[in-house]
């Protein structure tokens, strides 16, 4: 391993320590929180997963207020912690629960109220709990999830926090002058779901709702942060809007402050700090410094391994063949707008064609491999066109850096090994310090035995895609006089530009005033924050690993398994696998 591996591996894991300790301290507020993960039955049998904080002070001899809560769709347990951890240091109990098909709970989603009855249930079974003082606060989706909890029933909770959530929304009751009780709505400017939760396509418009009229009990225009009805009578009514995103109120420290005040003056917790008194994006910071350690160290990791056990895995370096200048702005143009092109209409498409089933259980990740799919065959027929009409001289295997089946199942190996090595180093993470790597919703975590079984499922078509991506981007976008550090960085702008591109063109209609530019795609324009980090990661692991070994199949190979990992331990699971 050279001087500067050598020196990135020493950095790498003392971000990984360090931010992962600083995260643990953050969350546990220096030891006075105990923080459990734990399993649970639910009432169908199935086992249910969450985070339970515990505040020291919280016994049976002397119960607390407790909160359950949840995080949206597509998410899991972690996203709330910051809701968690301010709530906690307040002396509030809290579960933060994975819902159904999410995270370490069994598939199906969506199934047994999201499981929100029976985290509610557990919740009240707490010997530490008082169970007088119970207040409910989900996400999205999550809000959904207590409501149904709210719903079953009635009288076992005391008070309500709705992020970026609706009523009378996916099978859930219509909210009324007197249900849910003592609501506090938290809905944001920016938010890319008003049309679905409150039927207004601007966000700033849904004061104005029926819907939210008749939940307020009001005939005019909702007022933000007057508060309607009688917190006494369980009616009391209130709405605040941050200047953010509906993802973005996990960021938000007014988000997260409007929850942690409605619970201090509904559950009257022990300790009242002001809203303001916050320290939760230290744990976000903390889990972002490991997240970033563990990306720093993959190259490393892939030269100690190149340099000793799978020496075999590098051949001669395939020749650099250079189109000129103005053939090569076309193709790149080209490589980051296919993408973008099929990205939406793809991943409409695939799961309506292909449901959630026994073997790929996924719809999200039926829709991002089917998008894969489709964008890797244009870019092979357009690859095999200018192969054919514009470097006729130029054979397909040499020109690709492509081996023998023996070099592919060596490479296979390898990024198995590679990837294994950082899955061990998550695992332990998760073991001591029950965090995970991530920040906001881009976050790396073990797999679940079922989630394991999806993984091999969907696995070989990531695989596939990649190689192809390899296929196209070493073979028409080498420089023969750049660095590698140089081809790294151009390729992983030419990856993730489109998406940035894209990201743009949907949000700044929406921070202007009005809707997304694609009104009609909320969830996948949030699904495209994620591959703008992601794709400079591949970009940079496929261009370093080609120049190191002369083929294109490490870095697809890498690149295939660690993303497959990453999709499928994030999504939700909308039916039971075969194994499961």
């Amino acid at each position: 391993m050279t001087k500067t591996m050598s020196r990135t591996t020493i950095i790498a894991l003392t971000m990984i320590i360090l931010g992962s300790w600083l995260a643990s301290l953050i969350q546990t507020d220096n030891g006075q929180v105990e923080i459990s993960d734990i399993r649970f039955l639910g009432s169908a049998g199935q086992t249910m997963s969450a985070l339970l904080y515990r505040p020291r002070h919280a016994t049976i001899d002397s119960p607390q207020p407790a909160v359950l809560a949840v995080h949206g769709y597509i998410n899991s347990r972690e996203t709330q912690s910051g809701f968690a951890i301010e709530m906690a240091r307040r002396g509030i109990v809290v579960l933060a629960l994975d819902q159904t098909g999410h995270g370490y709970s069994d598939a199906p989603a969506f199934a047994h109220g999201f499981g929100g009855p029976d985290g509610l249930a557990y919740l009240r079974s707490l010997p530490f709990v008082d169970t007088q003082r119970i207040g409910l606060e989900g996400h999205s989706m999550g809000g959904w999830t207590v409501l149904m909890a709210a719903a079953a029933d009635p009288d076992g909770y005391e008070s309500m926090v709705l992020e970026g959530s609706s009523t009378g929304t996916f099978g859930t009751n219509e909210g009324t002058p007197v249900f849910p009780r003592n609501l506090k709505l938290v809905f944001s400017r920016y938010d890319e779901f008003s049309e679905f939760m409150w039927e207004s396509p601007i966000a700033d418009n849904i004061v104005e709702t029926q819907k939210l009229k008749t939940l307020f009990d009001s005939e005019t225009t909702i007022e933000i942060g007057k508060r309607y009805g009688s917190t006494k009578a369980g009616t009391a009514r209130e709405l605040s809007m941050p200047p953010v995103t509906h993802p973005g109120d996990h960021l938000s420290t007014e988000a997260i402050g409007d929850a942690v005040e409605w619970f201090n003056e509904t559950l009257a917790p022990d300790a009242s700090y002001s809203k303001t008194n916050q320290t939760w994006y230290w744990k976000e910071l903390g889990t972002l410094i490991a997240l970033i350690g563990i990306f720093l160290i993959i190259l490393p990791i892939c030269d100690a391994l190149l340099n000793g056990t799978f020496s075999g895995v590098v051949v001669a370096p395939p020749p650099v063949y250079e189109v000129n200048k103005s053939s090569w702005i076309i193709i790149a143009l080209i490589t980051a707008a296919i993408p973008i092109l099929t990205f939406f209409p793809v991943q409409t498409l695939a799961p309506l064609l292909l449901p959630p089933n026994l073997f790929w259980s996924q719809s999200i990740t039926t829709g991002i491999v089917g998008w894969m799919m489709v964008t890797g065959a244009i870019s092979l027929v357009l690859f095999l066109i200018w192969l054919k009409f514009f470097q006729s001289n130029i054979r397909f295997a040499s020109q690709c850096g492509l081996g023998d089946i023996d070099e592919l199942f060596k490479s296979l190996l390898f990024a198995s090994s590679v990837v294994l090595a950082l899955y061990l180093l998550v695992s332990a993470i998760d073991f001591f310090f029950t965090v995970d790597p991530r920040f906001w919703v881009v976050a790396l975590k073990p797999m679940s035995k079922m989630q394991f079984f999806q993984f091999l499922a969907y696995l070989p078509f990531i695989l596939v895609f990649f190689v192809l991506l390899g296929v196209t981007l070493h073979s028409q976008l080498g420089k023969r006089e750049a660095s590698t550090a140089s081809m790294m960085l151009i390729n992983s702008t030419v990856l993730s530009i489109g998406f940035v591109v894209l990201l743009i063109a949907q949000y700044v209609p929406l921070f202007a005033g009005g809707t997304l530019l694609i009104a009609s795609q909320p969830l996948l324009t949030i699904v495209a924050l994620q591959f703008v980090p992601l794709m400079i990661l591949v970009g940079m692991i496929s261009t370093w690993l080609f120049y190191r070994t002369g083929s294109v199949y490490p870095g697809a190979f890498v690149n295939g398994i660690f993303v497959c990992w990453y999709i499928i331990a994030g999504q939700a699971t909308q039916s039971i696998p075969f194994f499961s």
